[in-house]
């Protein structure tokens, strides 16, 4: 116990948590290597900050690892009131009883695009309560959304070490995205504390951090 407690004064001398609900905007991007590979302890923690959402990311995990992992942390979302995304993985979402999901707009289109009797693409259609898709520009954003999109995942908004190399676009270009997109725009790329509140001015939903909670 002492642990947590000495977790949350030090967030709270960060700036971190500015105040009891201050995450609710955000959603959480999971990466085990920035945590360590100590993921669900992590997660632990995060999760008591009550962010919107995660995105169990982790695709380099093999199907077994991978849905042991996703059954483990759907529990600790679930108890939490935090919304659990599995990333890609539409027959095992399925399975285990995730109704959310989170896919490259790639791997939406592709699917979207078999046969309607196809159980992959059936399962699009009928089978979950919200489909997260990552967008990167106006054209992504139309097709996600003619694919059945219910959210938009947009980046890269601002400079970001995990994507080095890649200038962010700016919270013009969100700006523009929101104005046009009827289903919600969560930024990603670079988003703190700090310049989430701009993002929201711009008309976002709220922003995606990765490092910022896998680090915290």
């Amino acid at each position: 116990m002492k642990t947590v407690d000495l977790f949350y004064r030090n967030a709270i001398k960060n700036g971190m948590m500015k105040t009891l609900n201050g995450y609710k905007n955000t959603i959480v991007i999971t990466n085990r290597k920035l945590a360590g590979n100590q993921l669900l302890p992590q997660l632990q923690k995060i999760l008591r900050l009550h962010p919107q959402a995660l995105i169990l990311r982790e695709t380099d995990l093999p199907d077994e690892e991978y849905e042991m992992l996703a059954k483990e942390t759907m529990r600790m979302c679930e108890k939490e009131n935090v919304l659990c995304f599995l990333h890609s993985r539409i027959a095992m979402a399925h399975k285990i009883g995730c109704r959310y999901i989170h896919l490259p707009l790639m791997l939406l289109t592709k699917t979207m695009s078999l046969d309607a009797a196809h159980p992959n693409a059936n399962l699009l259609q009928h089978g979950f309560e919200r489909i997260s898709v990552s967008c990167h520009s106006m054209e992504d954003v139309k097709a996600a959304v003619a694919w059945g999109a219910t959210q938009i995942v947009l980046g890269t908004v601002f400079a970001t070490e995990s994507k080095k190399g890649v200038e962010g676009r700016g919270l013009g270009f969100v700006r523009e995205i929101c104005n046009a997109c009827p289903v919600p725009v969560y930024a990603i790329g670079g988003i703190t504390p700090d310049n989430l509140p701009s993002v929201l001015e711009a008309g976002a939903e709220g922003g995606c951090m990765m490092s910022g909670f896998m680090k915290l």
